[in-house]
């Protein structure tokens, strides 16, 4: 059987904030994230949609997010998707899907905080723009003798 990928990238807010709980002597966070997004609808008008993500982080990551982490933080999320079954109060099977989280970046840091990054993590891919020309400097010549 072939090895699948899966890895969710979300950046968005809390919509609440972070229930810590403890299993086994294990801390665990929980919290809604809300992503969204806009677009134009087929008679041109603006239309935004926002989508609920349930996150769960586990032991460091429980930890700085149950200190500096609350409602309406904006975060950058790495993690994987994982669903869970489990019978409701009818005998009804229900499904609760969440993001277990590897990586977490706060990115609305206010001046002078002393709250750490969560743990080192890369930053999420940015959007880079061209230097100005007068920026640019010519690249020093390559030389063409290689070894191989």
């Amino acid at each position: 059987m072939a090895n699948g990928i899966n890895k969710v990238i979300l950046i968005g807010h809390l919509g609440k904030d972070p229930e810590v709980q403890v299993f086994d002597g294990v801390k665990r966070a929980a919290f809604s994230l809300a992503t969204d997004e806009s677009y134009r609808d087929k008679d041109g008008n603006r239309t935004e949609r926002v989508e609920w993500h349930n996150i769960s982080l586990w032991r460091g990551l429980a930890d700085v997010s149950e200190r500096f982490l609350h409602k309406g933080s904006k975060v950058y999320i790495e993690g994987k998707l994982r669903t869970r079954t489990y019978p409701d109060e009818t005998g009804k099977q229900r499904y609760f899907t969440e993001i277990i989280a590897d990586n977490m970046m706060m990115l609305d840091r206010k001046e002078g905080s002393d709250a750490p990054p969560a743990k080192p993590t890369p930053p999420p891919p940015a959007q880079f723009e061209p230097l100005p020309e007068s920026d640019i400097t010519a690249a020093p010549p390559i030389d063409d003798d290689l070894p191989f």
